[in-house]
């Protein structure tokens, strides 16, 4: 079979729920029984895995007619050297899109749907029978990219974590976490369950559960808090916004810097006062991250590269 480009296509894939039980369980048997003991269906975890493995196997059929495949599990991208000419497609979800971004090196993505029926997609705007003609456009470089910005945390000790969604700054265990603040001119120190930097494209996620708690706590008091702020805030927005969650005013904590823009003009700068388990994760990969204990400096602001998604 003559292809048409030496070229490699990186397929990142993702082990499906039921693969991750017999991880756990060693036995297709033993799961099932694990999870009906508990009143559960099974049969969504078979037909989830079913219909994976299908979108799978037709879309590794159609870009092996074009040039050489290699299949990618998840796992391994923090590792991975991608070369300058691979072209990067993800069979689905939004979080294994996310985490690509993350690690392809201003790459565009071409993110594929496996299950339209169960997954909505925002970042899946490709069916399988979608791929073919979709990666020959991206070959020809027919295809429009949509940028996306993303969230940097950068240490003291020359480390660095991105967010395409959002940054988790706190304690592992999400108890109180104790650092210094600053933003511009401003600083103080604070006690809160975590900070969470959100991007333009993560607006919809964990930003949005903010606003939405925020503006039900003002209606309860009879002030209502009107924004515009998810309306204006894209993906391509080059700021991102912080919040405090649950800060508690103390003696030796305040609370006047709990929410804000941040941008390469103004970043966020924070300062460790955890003596352990303080941590930064991205995009809710809690696997993910970097120690962030006393002492450790975390400046944090819009990345110094971007994600290309193609749409």
């Amino acid at each position: 079979m003559k292809r048409l480009t030496e070229n490699k296509i990186i397929l990142i894939t993702r082990t499906t729920r039921l693969e991750e039980l017999i991880v756990r369980f060693n036995t297709v048997e033993q799961a099932k029984f694990y999870i009906e003991h508990l009143g559960a269906d099974f049969f969504d975890y078979e037909a989830e895995h079913r219909q994976y493995k299908e979108a799978l196997r037709e879309t590794e059929m159609q870009l092996r007619e074009l040039g050489r495949v290699q299949t990618l599990e998840r796992e391994f991208l923090t590792n991975f050297v991608f070369g300058p000419e691979d072209t990067v497609v993800v069979l689905g979800q939004d979080g294994l899109v996310a985490n690509t971004l993350k690690y392809v090196d201003e790459r565009p993505v071409v993110a594929v749907n496996p299950d339209p029926r169960r997954w909505d997609g925002v970042l899946l705007p490709f069916h399988v029978n979608d791929v073919r003609g979709i990666v020959l456009e991206v070959f020809a470089r027919k295809r429009q990219v949509r940028e996306i910005t993303m969230a940097q945390a950068s240490q003291n000790n020359g480390q660095k974590l991105y967010g395409v969604n959002d940054l988790f700054i706190g304690h592992r265990s999400h108890i109180s976490a104790r650092y210094e603040l600053a933003l511009g001119q401003k600083h103080e120190r604070q006690s809160s369950s975590g900070i969470i930097v959100s991007t333009g494209l993560g607006s919809t996620g964990w930003f949005t559960s903010v606003l939405a708690g925020a503006r039900g706590i003002g209606t309860a008091l009879g002030r209502p808090i009107e924004t515009d702020i998810l309306k204006n805030f894209r993906w391509e927005s080059d700021y991102l916004y912080y919040t405090v969650r649950e800060p508690f005013p103390s003696r030796t904590s305040a609370v006047s810097l709990v929410f804000g823009r941040v941008t390469r003009q103004e970043p966020l700068t924070l300062i460790s006062q955890m003596p352990e388990n303080g941590v930064i994760f991205s995009d809710g990969i809690e696997a993910d991250y970097l120690e962030f204990n006393s002492g450790t400096q975390a400046i944090v602001d819009v990345a110094d590269k971007k994600g290309y998604l193609v749409v």
